[in-house]
């Protein structure tokens, strides 16, 4: 019978990462590549290149520790709108993840960037698997079920690899007057209950304008947002955005 030493915790992080767009999410992860992580980045957006400029700028030795696939659809211009015509990315993001899974290292991050396009495309995949659903919510449910899939199966202790799941935040009414933000994914049924999944959700947030524009990493609930780690008594509620992933890292799984 294992004892609490062997828990997975005590190897692997598993995070969901969250901020509006433009907070500096995608860039922080180079506190992470400076302390010699190595990473498997699943591409959604098409935005590496904020941490393109920081790895070179602070540790362009380390440059060639970032593998990255990146998958998006293709569209095709209709009169009735843009279309997928053949809806992939999904699909053989799937495959990547089977592939990267064979994988055991408490040295390497996978990341999924983002969760919000990742539901997307699982939605464009849903669509192309049901073309004649004539009811959306049938495809927005098969999409839902296929991402919480997804989620389930990297925070598993059978996927042996460090988790950091990109996302923006969904803010909705919960009660009158009562906004709360939660995990955007694919429709607003999937947001709180992903975080089931996360024993760590910590939020990218910037404050103030043009040059006074000040980024950090909160790890505390904010009122909005629920946030959690494991290791909050060895955490300040914020943190730097240019060094809080890797101080969140060192807190979780003491390296």
């Amino acid at each position: 019978m294992p004892s609490l030493t062997d828990h997975q915790s005590s190897r692997f992080a598993k995070i969901i990462y969250l901020g509006d767009s433009g907070t500096g999410k995608t860039g922080s992860l180079v506190s992470l590549l400076a302390d010699g992580y190595k990473f498997k980045i699943l591409d959604m957006d098409n935005g590496l290149d904020s941490l393109v400029q920081f790895a070179r700028a602070q540790c362009p030795d380390k440059l060639a520790n970032v593998e990255f696939e990146t998958k998006r659809d293709s569209y095709t211009s209709t009169r009735s709108g843009p279309i997928v015509k053949s809806p992939k990315a999904f699909v053989e993001s799937l495959d990547i993840l089977t592939e990267w899974g064979k994988i055991e290292d408490d040295n390497t991050i996978f990341v999924l960037d983002s969760l919000s396009a990742f539901g997307k495309a699982a939605f464009e995949w849903a669509r192309g698997m049901n073309p004649t659903a004539k009811d959306p919510r049938q495809l927005f449910y098969a999409a839902q079920q296929a991402v919480e899939n997804v989620i389930a199966m990297i925070t598993s202790e059978d996927f042996k690899l460090n988790v950091i799941v990109i996302t923006h935040v969904n803010y909705k009414e919960v009660t009158e007057g009562v906004n709360k933000g939660y995990a955007n994914a694919i429709g607003s049924a999937l947001g709180p209950v992903i975080a089931r999944y996360f024993n760590t959700m910590v939020l990218a947030e910037s404050i103030g304008a043009g040059k006074n524009t000040k980024r950090r990493i909160k790890t505390m609930p904010t009122g909005v947002v629920d946030l959690k780690t494991p290791a909050s008594n060895k955490l300040e509620s914020e943190l730097p955005l240019e060094t809080g992933l890797s101080t969140v890292f060192k807190a979780q799984i003491g390296r």
